[in-house]
């Protein structure tokens, strides 16, 4: 199976069985008539033709590689539902007002608890609010007279109650025994084997960083900045080869937070935090981890929209920091920091679609067992790990291929990649990632 058909489906029915999804969900990489969809939707709501607008509005949101947006036209008023993960979120738009709505947890008393957390969390919230609908159920809802409800507003309000639904079910339900899910039936199952193998990646890796940090060679306080690209690394490795939900997304996310808040804290005490919240999931129970391993449909993506300058400025600023260990035999740490850069880069932002696509084999590469258990029939690596540089190079191709018409410069230069230890293919691969010329067509 090639690399295009691995990252985005074939028409083979084998081949689309092994389709699974990596990394965080973007809506970044959208069409060219969708964005002329959106800028045809600010001109009819300047012009006051507001369901016009919120047609082509919807048009705008839909991805038809997903089916994640339906609307229906009756009798002036235009019925919609979206999808964001595990919820649907739905509303009417008319000549008169927008009203959207998203159930987010069943209930069995109306516990003090809870109810005290939605009220804290009505003060984060911009656009939405936590109210009980007409069951006393947990919603998530927004309202606004159309004359202030232009597209740009309504994209953010549908964002907001959307990501926000879809993230405080898992979290109020795994944290209030009285609540429940509302409707399972938009999450697609994943099978036991997969399952199993995602446990055990997850399980394996912090075992590993965590063994590490305990024996390792080198002592954090002489160091520290050497075990936060440990725990960095694979904190956005676990997040984006295994795709959590729940507890286990919100966990990377707070481990994130952790480390770069501005707290006061140094990184040694930074680094003891994060050691502790791997130290507790390894405690978690292997049946939790399955609840939280579905596929599900999407319609916002979270990640900051950036230019290839970002990547090659976050590459300058990092990448060298790896030599001196390389260079001293701690090929751990050595190997975490091009790793970490990948990582938070696929975290952090939405990069440019054949970055991104880079990004993809950077791991398939690095974690080619990883990828071989799950079914990929790839060849990166040959006995003895070092890497097939025959096959990388036709993956890359694929990819180049792929973005020619909207980047006709996008040419990676394979000539220096080192394929003799992964260390040094990651170091290599990085610096070919750098010197893209990514310039779009005209």
């Amino acid at each position: 199976m090639g690399l295009f058909d691995r990252l985005f489906g074939s028409g083979d029915k084998e081949e689309t069985q092994l389709k699974i999804p990596f990394g965080r969900y973007t809506d970044s990489y959208k069409t060219p008539e969708q964005y002329d969809a959106w800028d045809l939707s600010l001109e009819e709501f300047e012009k006051g033709n507001y369901l016009e607008s919120y047609r082509l509005f919807f048009k705008y949101l839909r991805d038809d590689t997903c089916n994640n947006v339906q609307a229906e036209e009756v009798n002036g008023q235009i019925n919609f539902q979206l999808l964001q993960g595990s919820k649907k979120i739905a509303g009417f738009v008319n000549n008169k007002k927008v009203s959207v709505g998203a159930k987010v947890a069943k209930t069995d008393d109306l516990n003090i608890g809870f109810m005290r957390r939605l009220m804290e969390e009505n003060y984060k919230m911009e656009y939405g609010r936590f109210a009980l609908d007409d069951d006393n159920d947990i919603a998530i809802v927004f309202n606004t007279y159309v004359l202030d409800g232009s597209p740009y507003k309504l994209y953010y309000a549908l964002k907001e109650v959307a990501t926000k639904a879809d993230k405080m079910d898992d979290l109020l339900i795994d944290e209030f025994s009285v609540l429940h899910q509302t409707d399972e039936s938009l999450l697609e199952e994943i099978g036991l084997e997969e399952k199993e193998i995602k446990y055990a990646f997850l399980k394996r890796n912090i075992e590993e960083v965590l063994h590490e940090i305990d024996n390792g060679k080198i002592k954090q306080e002489k160091y520290p900045g050497a075990f936060a690209y440990l725990l960095l690394n694979l904190s956005y490795k676990l997040d984006y080869l295994i795709l959590p939900e729940g507890h286990l997304m919100e966990t990377l996310e707070r481990i994130h937070r952790l480390y770069f808040s501005q707290d006061g804290k140094n990184h040694l005490q930074k680094n003891a935090i994060l050691y502790k919240e791997f130290k507790k999931l390894l405690t978690r129970p292997k049946e939790e981890y399955f609840k939280e391993m579905y596929r599900v449909t999407k319609t916002f993506g979270i990640t900051k929209p950036v230019t290839h300058d970002r990547v090659v400025s976050f590459i300058d600023g990092e990448l060298h920091n790896m030599n001196w260990y390389w260079e001293n035999g701690h090929e751990q740490i050595a190997l975490a920091i091009p790793g970490y850069i990948v990582g938070y880069c696929r975290f952090q932002f939405a990069v440019p679609k054949p970055v991104k696509e880079l990004f993809h084999l950077y791991y398939e590469v690095t974690e080619s067992t990883y990828f071989t258990d799950l079914g990929y029939q790839n060849g990166f690596l040959t006995e003895g790990e070092h890497i097939n540089k025959r096959a990388v190079k036709k993956a890359i191709r694929t990819i180049i291929d792929h973005n020619k018409r909207q980047y006709p410069r996008f040419n990676p230069d394979t000539s220096e990649l080192d394929s003799k230890s992964i260390i040094g293919f990651a170091k290599s691969y990085l610096l070919m990632i750098k010197n893209l010329d990514l310039t779009k067509a005209a």
